[in-house]
């Protein structure tokens, strides 16, 4: 394994078993940088779930090796030093918080690993920090906003102190307020903390914060990049079945419509910024 690596997926297949038996993945290949943040996009189906449960040894392969920061998942002496390694967040936060007090759940990890007392507490106190929730850990998690209960579901994944965090759509049952609060602790845990972030999501604006976006589609990976060079791939994302942001559709369009702009813009900022310098240099 690659040091440089702390996930190396390698000629990976999966395939569900039962009465509607699918293969999902079929010689899958895949690497995470340590230290990277990378955000996987895919339309309901394309496997980027599956995958997701796969780098973090919830699910086996059915051939070929997930090997995490040196270690296979396939390998059942390894699957707590793995799950260590590598949290994984699910959609619903209801679905992880177990206990009735913020400081209480986040604990929880700590505690099955068997540490101290004081070090459960500074690995607490430090995760709720990382996530701005550690004025809530006396609160109850059903009190809190859709985007707090996610944070504080982070927290209890950060508590363990991975390398990395897999995130499988934990935006999507938030507002954009939530949505935003969840963003700029992920943010934050990449650029202070240097953890691995990997994001899946369907809200395309979410791939411009991204050192990497990876499109999947039919268990494949059909575009690789960052965040300029895939949204500059239109005809691609479309064929994906993935909704195009409104501020590269439209650069897009003016581009098609010989207006020298660039593409593969997603934020609105920067979309504004080259309308402006369009309509500037118009007018000299």
């Amino acid at each position: 394994m690659n040091d440089k690596n702390i996930i190396e997926v390698n000629n990976l297949s999966y395939e569900y078993n039962g009465e509607d038996s699918s293969v999902v993945l079929e010689d899958f290949n895949l690497s995470i940088a340590r230290g990277s943040f990378t955000v996987i996009l895919g339309h309901n189906g394309s496997g980027k779930s599956t995958l997701a449960k796969l780098m973090n040894g919830l699910l086996k392969p059915s051939e070929g090796k997930v090997c995490v920061d040196g270690l296979f998942t396939d390998d059942t002496d390894s699957e707590i030093e793995i799950k260590r390694r590598v949290g994984l967040v699910f959609q619903n936060p209801d679905n992880q918080i177990i206990s009735s007090v913020v400081e209480e759940d986040v604990a929880f990890g700590p505690e099955n690993l068997g540490y101290s007392p004081e070090e459960i507490r500074k690995r607490v106190d430090e995760a709720l920090k990382a996530v701005n929730m550690y004025e809530y850990r006396k609160s109850a998690p059903h009190n809190l906003s859709g985007g707090q209960k996610q944070r504080v579901a982070i927290a209890g994944i950060l508590s363990m102190t991975p390398e990395c965090i897999i995130l499988d759509e934990p935006t999507a049952m938030l507002d954009p307020q939530g949505r935003q609060e969840v963003m700029e602790a992920l943010l934050s845990l990449n650029r202070k903390h240097n953890k691995t972030i990997v994001l899946i999501t369907h809200f395309m604006e979410e791939a411009q914060f991204a050192h990497r976006v990876i499109v999947m589609n039919d268990g494949k990976i059909t575009v690789d990049g960052t965040p300029k060079e895939v949204f500059s791939e239109i005809e691609l994302l479309k064929a994906a079945g993935l909704s195009i942001p409104q501020t590269t559709e439209l650069l897009y369009v003016l581009k098609n419509n010989g207006i020298n702009v660039d593409d593969g813009i997603i934020s609105i900022e920067d979309c504004a910024s080259a309308i402006a310098d369009i309509l500037s240099k118009s007018q000299l």
